[in-house]
Parts: C-alpha cells; structure tokens; sequence
C-alpha cells in the first residue's frame, strides 16, 4: 500500500526528530550530562536543547525544518522528551529504537564482528522499568558497550507485541566478560533464560525460527 503525502510527511518529521535526538544525545553525553538526566531539570534541558538545535539547524536545514514543521521549536521538542518521548519505549511513537552507549565508546563498536548482545524480549508494560535500569548502568560503565531498546511505534519487521533489549558486549570470544553482563542483568530481575547472539550471525542474515536457534550463549 502506497503512502499518502501526509503520511509521507510525517514519516520524514519522524525520522528528522529521530535524529535529532541522537545528535542532542551525543552532544549531552560530550558534557558528561546524558538527556535522560536533564528531564530532572527543565530550564537547564530547554537551554541545552537550544544551544544543539541551533547548531543541528545550520548543520541539517532540511532536517531542521522537518522538525519545526511537525512539533514546533524547542518548548515542544522538550515537551516531548518530558512526556517519556525518546526516553522510555512505552512513550516513544517516533522512532523505533532508543540508544544508549557507554561512555567513550564510539557508536560503531556495536557493529564490530566480534560484538554481540544479550536479547531480552518483554512485555511492553514491563519495558520501562528494566530498560531504565539496563539504560543507567550502561551509562556508568558498569554493563556492556552499548544497549538499544524497540519501541512502540509500529515496526513491519516486530514478530509479535513484545519489545526488545538489546545489550552489547565488545567481544563475544571474551566470555567471562559475556557472562559478568549477564549476571548484572539478572540483578535487573531478568532470570528467565535468555540467549546471546554474536554479530557473526546478525551479518549473516540468521535468525530463530522453528527448530532453528541462533544464539551463540543462552543462560
């Protein structure tokens, strides 16, 4: 089914918003101050939001201007992230996946043949919870490189209702530091069995289906 032009609009406004909020992300974890800790602190996220859109603007003008069409200025983009928009997956129907790195681990890392995560698939009213906690330690460097979490807006690739986390670890041939993240994640309360999946596969275009598993580690 084709796409009208609102929707194709709007699917644009999206995706500008998406990206903006990995620039503003990166630029905030450069201060040692993440975006989801200036949520605590309005005047101090609205000052900050300003200072990144001016420079995304001269940066991305087209993108820019998606954004300033659909939500408005800055008093409407921190609007959003204060209503959980980009921060929690239950409240995100802009993009599809929120990010969190480790600090002074370039984004690319993930994408490193000898990376792989741990896959936690939950209920979408148990996300928030678990992936605040798998958010924070990521940022104090007390899990794995990276961790990335699906949300709400509506995916064609999703197989069921559940959302996932993804928690990255730097190499997958590393196993006492595989399972060190996998036990911290149990202190999460995530102590059902769950399966880790090395890049080597992701690349390979593997994935589960009846009868076939593709996880590498499963504990």
């Amino acid at each position: 089914m084709e796409l009208t032009e609102p929707e194709i609009d709007e699917e644009i406004a999206d995706l500008a918003f998406g990206i903006f909020t990995i620039y503003f992300g990166k630029a905030m974890e450069e201060t040692k101050r993440p975006l989801f800790l200036l949520l605590s602190n309005e005047s101090e996220l609205l000052k900050a939001c300003q200072e990144t859109f001016a420079r995304f603007c001269e940066e991305y003008p087209p993108l820019a201007g998606a954004i300033h069409s659909s939500i408005g200025g800055c008093d409407e983009i921190c609007c959003h992230y204060q209503m959980g928009e980009g921060i929690l997956p239950s409240e995100t129907h802009k993009m599809h996946w929120i990010i969190q790195d480790a600090p002074g681990i370039h984004p690319d890392s993930v994408n490193e043949e000898e990376a792989g995560k741990w896959l936690i698939f939950l209920p979408q009213d148990q996300a928030d919870a678990v992936w605040s906690q798998i958010r924070d330690a990521t940022w104090e460097g007390t899990l794995g490189i990276s961790a990335k979490v699906s949300t709400i807006k509506e995916n064609p690739q999703s197989r069921d209702e559940r959302l996932v986390i993804y928690v990255y670890t730097r190499d997958w041939k590393d196993v006492d530091e595989v399972m060190r993240v996998r036990e911290r994640l149990k202190s999460f309360g995530i102590t059902d069995r769950i399966g880790y999946k090395r890049n080597i596969e992701t690349f390979a275009g593997e994935y589960s289906s009846a009868g076939k598993r593709v996880t590498y580690y499963n504990a």
